[in-house]
C-alpha cells in the first residue's frame, strides 16, 4: 500500500509540473511568435502565428544593429554562470558544514544564514554602492557577481542542507576509514549523491539574476558592462517603444534559460519531487 501510495504521489508531483510548465511556457511561445512579425500585425492580432503577409524580422535586425547586444550577452553570462558557480560551490559548502558537524551554535548559524531568503537584498542597495565605491568596483562584472552570489546563498544553503543530512554516514564513513580528507568525500561523495537538488538551486538562481535590471542599473550601467536585460532598454522610452526590437531582445534572451531548463530538467524535477516519495 506504501508502495501504491509513492507512485501515486509521484505520479500527481508530475503532472502537477507538466501543467505548471505549459501554463510557464505560454507567455515565452506568445513572446516568440510575436517577435516574428510586423508591428501592426502584433497590435491587430497578437495571438495568431506569423503568416507570409505579417512575417517581418525587423526587430532582430534592429538588435543587432543597434547597441551592443552581442557584448550584453556576453556579460549576462559571464555574470550568471560565475555567480551560479559561487552560489552553488559556497551554499553546498556551507550546508555540508551544518549537516555534518556539531557544534555550538549550529542552529543560529543556520537561522543566520537563511535570514537572507526573508530579507530582500535591495533594501541594502545604498549600503551595498557605497561599498562597491569605496572598493572601486563599480562599473565591473565583479561587482554584480558578488551582489548576486550573497543574494542566492541563503537560498542554496537552506535547501542543500536538507539534501546533505539524507546523505549516507556509513559512506562518509568508510570514506574516512579509507583515508579520504573532509574536501574528497565532500567533492567525491556528498556532491554527487545531492545533484538534484544543485540542479534545482541552479535553475532558481539562475532566472533572477538573468532578468534582474535593479542591480545592473544601479552597479554597473556603464556601456561596458551593460547586461542584457539592461541594454534591452534602449528601445523602451517615453513616448514611443520599438515593440518588435524589444520583443526580439526577449525572445533572444530566453533561449539560454530554456537551455539550462533542457539540460537539468531530469535533475530539477528529481530534486522538487524527492521529498514526496519519501
Amino acid at each position: 500500500m506504501s508502495a501504491r501510495a509513492n507512485i501515486l504521489r509521484s505520479s500527481f508531483a508530475h503532472a502537477i509540473l507538466i501543467a505548471y510548465t505549459i501554463l510557464a511556457l505560454y507567455p515565452v511561445l506568445l513572446i516568440v511568435i510575436n517577435s516574428m512579425k510586423s508591428r501592426r500585425a502584433i497590435f491587430n492580432d497578437p495571438l495568431s502565428l506569423p503568416t507570409r503577409e505579417t512575417f517581418d524580422l525587423v526587430g532582430f535586425h534592429t538588435v543587432l544593429e543597434q547597441g551592443n547586444f552581442l557584448l550584453y550577452f556576453q556579460n549576462s553570462m559571464v555574470v550568471t554562470v560565475a555567480s551560479l558557480f559561487f552560489v552553488l560551490l559556497f551554499g553546498a559548502m556551507a550546508a555540508f558544514a551544518l549537516a555534518e558537524y556539531r557544534f555550538r551554535g549550529n542552529l543560529l548559524m543556520a537561522l543566520y544564514l537563511a535570514l537572507g531568503i526573508m530579507i530582500p537584498i535591495r533594501l541594502g542597495t545604498v549600503a551595498i554602492l557605497e561599498i562597491m565605491v569605496a572598493a572601486n568596483l563599480v562599473n565591473t562584472l565583479t561587482a554584480l557577481v558578488l551582489v548576486y552570489t550573497a543574494q542566492g546563498l541563503p537560498l542554496a544553503v537552506f535547501i542543500l542542507s536538507e539534501f546533505m543530512r539524507q546523505v549516507s554516514d556509513d559512506l562518509k564513513n568508510a570514506a574516512r576509514i579509507d583515508g579520504l580528507s573532509e574536501y574528497r568525500i565532500f567533492f567525491t561523495i556528498a556532491l554527487p549523491l545531492v545533484r538534484p537538488a544543485l540542479a534545482t538551486v541552479a535553475v532558481f538562481t539562475m532566472i533572477p539574476i538573468w532578468n534582474d535590471l535593479w542591480f545592473p542599473l544601479i552597479l554597473a550601467p556603464g556601456e561596458s558592462t551593460k547586461t542584457l536585460t539592461l541594454g534591452s532598454q534602449i528601445f523602451l522610452g517615453q513616448y514611443v517603444t520599438n515593440w518588435n526590437a524589444v520583443l526580439a531582445a526577449l525572445t533572444l534572451a530566453i533561449f539560454p534559460v530554456i537551455v539550462l531548463y533542457l539540460i537539468f530538467s531530469r535533475q530539477l524535477i528529481r530534486g522538487i519531487t524527492k521529498g514526496a516519495v519519501k
